[in-house]
């Protein structure tokens, strides 16, 4: 198993105490939280993308760029890139500037996000939401594979005649994953494409992700792909680790209450309403290392996923955050590394090595 560290940059008070950092002091705190990541030997770092909401996310390439430039062996990851609302060429370029300036080191997540107040403010209707996502994810894998490119255009993009994008990407176009959090359509078409599918596994039941998982297996293998290639990864709840079940409940408890009282927007909400239930049932790693590592492993029983990625409770004090993260790169990674093995990011990994002198071979 490998893992991932992914910040969605929410802007929240603390809901206890009502102390609120400021943006650069949140901004900061996520690049510190990125190289504290490669120093512990974590896979990757991944930023997300909200144009709505309480997020401060807005323009992840920013940060992923800068994040590129204070790092220099992992992988850099979107999560997720919210094509639907964006103009494929600028993605295409921005994208690519990472790529090089990471060494391609660069995966992206892509998806139509789940913050419906996303659409109006570019002038979309939600109601064309998928067919946004299929059609611009189209013209952003021909516009990373080809050169001098013409598109036709339709009422979602338009007509391209003669485009070569540049930069081009480092070493040939990046790894594509695909968030899937409540239905089947990305799941689907990451299968048509033989892309790996992102779980987002944070909110609802397992079950509910693993009806997605296993729609996207029957359809990648349906497609004729290779089922080695089907690379799956998993969110989470936030994570929280103690020496006690009671400490960790006692500590964070208050704070997961208070957050998911004040969260009642579409598609964010969760069915897991105060700590006790989200621990017991829910997708938050909160507890001992112990209880952290069986429920990831709970969570490959029923997903089989490759890729774990993790979310510090970012309303908490900083020191708390890292220490955190400390304990699971110690103390819960070691154990899923060993008991979970996966081919991703190896030498038996078709994408797992981008160099320009492997693409030319």
């Amino acid at each position: 198993m490998r893992f991932q560290l992914l910040d969605i940059v929410p802007y929240r008070a603390d809901p206890l105490t009502g102390r609120q950092v400021s943006p650069s002091e949140r901004f900061a705190e996520t690049l510190q939280q990125a190289v504290r990541a490669e120093e512990l030997g974590l896979d990757a770092v991944a930023i997300g993308e909200r144009h709505a909401g309480h997020f401060i996310s807005s323009s992840p390439t920013v940060l992923l760029g800068a994040i590129a430039a204070r790092t220099s062996r992992i992988r850099l990851n979107s999560g997720v890139t919210v094509l639907s609302v964006l103009d494929p060429v600028r993605v295409a370029e921005d994208y690519a500037t990472i790529d090089q300036l990471s060494g391609g080191r660069l995966d992206i997540t892509i998806g139509k996000g789940n913050e419906v107040a996303q659409f109006p403010l570019f002038g979309l209707d939600i109601d064309d939401q998928w067919e946004l996502l299929a059609e611009k994810y189209e013209l952003l894998r021909t516009l990373w594979r080809e050169e001098d490119v013409t598109w036709p255009g339709s009422e979602f993009t338009r007509p391209l005649t003669g485009v070569t994008t540049l930069p081009r990407p480092f070493a040939g176009a990046p790894r594509v994953w695909h968030g899937s959090a409540t239905t089947l359509f990305s799941a689907g078409l990451a299968a048509r494409f033989g892309d790996p599918l992102f779980s987002a596994n944070a909110i609802q039941p397992l079950e509910n992700y693993g009806v997605l998982v296993d729609h996207y297996r029957s359809e990648y293998t349906r497609h004729g792909h290779d089922p080695a290639g089907a690379f799956v990864a998993a969110g989470s709840g936030a994570l929280f680790i103690a020496d006690t079940t009671q400490e960790a409940i006692r500590e964070y408890g208050p704070v997961y209450n208070a957050i998911v009282a004040a969260t009642n927007v579409p598609g964010n909400n969760t069915p897991f309403r105060d700590i006790e239930h989200a621990v017991a049932e829910g997708p938050a790693l909160v507890g001992t290392p112990q209880q952290v590592i069986d429920k990831i492993a709970r969570f490959h029983g029923r997903l089989g996923h490759d890729l774990q990625s993790i979310s510090l409770p970012t309303t908490v004090p900083f020191a708390r955050q890292l220490e955190i993260l400390e304990r699971f790169a110690d103390e819960v990674a070691p154990v899923l590394r060993r008991e979970f093995p996966t081919t991703l990011w190896t030498d038996a990994d078709p994408q797992g090595r981008r160099t320009p002198e492997l693409v030319a071979a």
